[in-house]
């Protein structure tokens, strides 16, 4: 088992996660043509691994990528890291319905406990103002929460929209000329009140801004989860992740949500369907998963698109390398049996 590069001879490292192949703090792997490369920190080549010492290392890095939360992926690559600090580097058809499901799924239940917990708490606390006779000041704090700053999102210029508990309910999703060709409307507030350093509230009635693009994007991803406050099922996180594999990608199913009568954006109780808070609980989950997928896929898109280059490079190299231990006759029959 080799140690250094064999391009510029520096140390690969170490890793404690693969106990099969504990060299290199970056390992790419495809488990479909039996391929490992240890990626030189120093020189960022790719240096393909002997044939007797990949196999049991490949699964363990399968293995591995499958149990990470936090993935990657573009059509050819994806990407996660360990808890240790290792890289994988997995060639191959991404696993959406596989890691979404696991990734977003226990986040999801868990949010919809919480505020359960939070429901009956505030229920358990109208009960107790009603019996002591204070509903007045009850009525004062429920008004002041719906006029509370929850979330901030950012115009294209780069301007703060400070957006109201009351104005998420009016979040939309709208057709645009634009290439993206949808937008999100979102209501926000112009004039706000500092009351204490935690508490921000809106003076003012406010005013509403059509965001897109990238742009979009970013809001979409802190505004649905106070729209999806109650979570989701295992079974409707499931049937969101099945929304995003029909789209085909996060872009076209706020797309086709948008502009495609039909297709996703069915309000329940026969509200407009434009308004993301009333579509159906597993297309609001489809859309936030996607928000966040999205947001993470333009942030490390550079990476991944240099992995991708350098892979198609190391899998020529890997290739011919691997053909030279294949015995012609072998070659032939694997041709004509293939």
């Amino acid at each position: 088992m080799y140690k250094t590069c064999i391009y510029c001879h520096r140390n690969l490292g170490e890793n404690e996660s693969v106990e099969n192949f504990p060299v290199g703090r970056r390992l790419a792997f495809d488990a479909e043509k039996g391929r490992l490369w240890v990626v030189c920190d120093n020189c960022r080549r790719w240096n393909l691994t002997p044939l007797e010492e990949r196999w049991e290392a490949i699964e363990e890095c399968e293995r591995y990528y499958r149990e990470t939360t936090i993935r990657y992926s573009t059509d050819n690559i994806g990407l996660a890291q360990l808890g240790e600090g290792l890289d994988l580097v997995r060639i191959g058809r991404p696993q959406r319905p596989e890691f979404a499901a696991w990734r977003y799924g226990r986040q999801f239940v868990r949010r919809r406990l919480v505020r359960l917990a939070r429901d009956l708490s505030v229920a358990a606390g109208a009960i107790a103002a009603h019996v002591l006779g204070v509903n007045a000041i009850l009525w004062f704090v429920w008004m002041g929460s719906k006029r509370r700053i929850v979330v901030r999102v950012t115009s294209p210029e780069g301007k703060p929209l400070p957006v109201a508990a009351d104005d998420i309910k009016e979040v939309r999703l709208v057709t645009t000329e634009t290439p993206e060709g949808w937008g999100l409307s979102v209501p926000y507030r112009t004039g706000i009140m500092e009351i204490e350093p935690w508490r921000t509230f809106a003076d003012t009635d406010g005013d509403t801004a059509v965001l897109v693009g990238p742009t979009a994007v970013r809001a979409a991803g802190k505004l649905l989860p106070k729209v999806n406050t109650y979570g989701g099922s295992t079974g409707q996180v499931r049937d969101a992740v099945g929304l995003i594999e029909d789209a085909g990608s996060p872009e076209r199913l706020y797309r086709k949500a948008a502009r495609e009568e039909g297709y996703v954006a069915v309000a329940m109780f026969d509200k407009d369907a434009s308004i993301i808070g009333s579509m159906h609980p597993q297309v609001r989950l489809a859309l936030e998963m996607a928000a966040h997928e999205e947001a993470e896929r333009r942030a490390l898109e550079e990476e991944l698109k240099e992995l991708e280059r350098d892979w198609r490079d190391a899998e020529m190299i890997a290739a011919i390398a691997d053909r030279l231990l294949v015995p012609e006759d072998v070659e032939e029959w694997i041709r004509k049996n293939r």
